[in-house]
């Protein structure tokens, strides 16, 4: 039976530094939780510094660690220096994601690459060495996107590329039981984020407005909450995507 809280558990954040993953960053530590905190490019290095000391501040221990995590021995590193830093990882989260909103007829095989690498390859080798390193009981979590449930134009490989993390997701539940391992993942709708206003024109930030619950996007406080969820009392869920959007689009 799993033990239903962070408090002294190690937490390992894919993009922890900043917006989604910095706040569940925090909350893990609020919860009692050590903290290991991944960025990818220079530019959020700062803010992972600063995260780092948010988690520091409430007790926790914080290590910050960098690299490209579409590169499967980067993964393989990320989750090795984790654990050295902290000790066994007992929590897994993904929240690294790239957004492009392009017609087919315009996307290059270069974006179409970018987009699967980020989305799909290492969101794989992450529930990959998630699985081999994860203490027993342990806690995987993706973030992936309501548009799975959509039917829309324009975003074909941002949608295409996190599809397969649902099969991944499941896959790995079925694997990893025998030692207690759930693997979920969470499917937020259009976030209130910078990734989001950059593929969008004004037209289109008020529809996505319109279809969720108080004409309003999902926040990042809306979904961070469920991830600490599935680490701790949310522990029996596992194999499954849950569409955490108010109202925003569903299966």
């Amino acid at each position: 039976m799993s033990t239903r809280s962070l408090n002294g558990k190690n937490v390992l954040i894919a993009g922890g530094a900043k917006n989604l993953g910095g706040l569940v960053s925090q909350l893990a530590a609020a919860q009692g939780a050590n903290v290991a905190l991944h960025y990818n490019s220079p530019e959020s290095a700062a803010q992972a510094e600063e995260t780092a000391e948010r988690v520091r501040s409430q007790g926790g221990k914080a290590v910050i660690l960098a690299g490209d995590l579409t590169v499967p021995e980067n993964v393989e590193r990320l989750f090795a220096d984790a654990s050295s830093a902290l000790g066994s990882v007992d929590v897994a989260v993904n929240t690294v994601g790239k957004v492009l909103r392009k017609p087919i007829v315009e996307t290059t095989e270069e974006e179409y690459d970018s987009m699967f690498d980020i989305n799909s390859k290492a969101a794989y080798f992450f529930i990959k060495e998630a699985g081999r390193n994860l203490a027993d009981d342990g806690k995987i979590v993706t973030i992936v996107t309501s548009l799975l449930g959509a039917f829309t134009d324009g975003y074909s490989t941002y949608a295409g590329g996190k599809s397969p993390v649902e099969h991944f997701t499941r896959a790995a539940a079925k694997e990893f039981a025998p030692r207690g391992i759930s693997v979920t993942a969470i499917a937020p709708g259009p976030m209130d984020t910078p990734f989001f206003y950059g593929q969008e024109t004004p037209e289109r930030v008020e529809f996505h407005k319109s279809q969720g619950m108080g004409g309003q996007l999902t926040q990042i406080e809306d979904i961070a909450p469920i991830v600490t969820f599935l680490a701790t009392d949310g522990w029996w869920i596992t194999g499954q995507t849950i569409f955490a959007n108010g109202g925003y689009t569903t299966r």
